[in-house]
């Protein structure tokens, strides 16, 4: 995560969390920012529940060695909307990820373009 373009102090702590654990290559702390029945949409391909994110993430996430270099951030009320560079060995290229905060964690990350 790129502190120069964005803060951390503009990313919810769940949000940061999730971020610092992807760009890290830790899934359990990427999957520990969710809620318990927190669910990723990937493009319209819902996974839900831990069980469900981990297999995403491992084939293709945390498991592609993704990087995600931030270049924008916006927040309307409880959905943070990241926009990054992707790299790794998987998807590359400019996205968006919609991180719905509950509480203290993620309840919905949506990824789109």
């Amino acid at each position: 995560m790129s502190s120069a373009a964005t803060p951390a102090a503009d990313l919810p702590a769940p949000v940061r969390r999730a971020l610092r654990s992807a760009n890290g290559g830790d899934t359990d702390g990427f999957l520990d920012a969710f809620t318990d029945d927190g669910a990723v949409d990937d493009w319209g391909r819902e996974f839900r529940g831990a069980d469900a994110i981990r297999g995403w993430s491992d084939a293709e996430f945390i498991g592609k060695q993704v990087t995600l270099d931030v270049t924008g951030v916006r927040t309307e009320g409880a959905t943070t909307t990241v926009s990054a560079q992707v790299g790794g060995n998987g998807f590359t290229g400019p996205s968006d990820f919609a991180f719905t905060v509950q509480g203290d964690r993620i309840a919905l990350l949506r990824i789109t373009g």
